[in-house]
């Protein structure tokens, strides 16, 4: 099983899980969703959401979930990152980690 990583709020995560997928506000704006590998999540914490509270990061199983994923370079920082292009099923997330 491959896995990567997503990171949003345990609120945004309770709703998802009530409506059956989810979709984070980036799908609307940028077309995509932001995850990460790994090894990838702590320097995206520390980037992105560093003092906030209330995280999770939900543990998708590459292989159940049903929308595309694409990796893309990120020239802030020169590296591939997973992009999900379409809402995550949650049946894909096998597990969630707190911030």
């Amino acid at each position: 099983m491959a896995e990567i990583y997503h990171i949003t709020t345990k609120k945004e995560w309770q709703e998802a899980k009530k409506k059956g997928s989810y979709e984070a506000a980036s799908l609307a704006t940028e077309g995509f969703i932001h995850c990460c590998e790994l090894k990838q999540l702590r320097g995206v914490v520390k980037r992105y959401y560093a003092g906030q509270k209330g995280l999770v990061a939900l543990l998708i199983d590459t292989e159940l979930i049903k929308s595309p994923i694409k990796y893309e370079l990120s020239p802030s920082v020169n590296e591939e990152f997973p992009h999900i292009y379409g809402p995550i099923n949650v049946d894909a997330v096998e597990d969630t980690l707190e911030l």
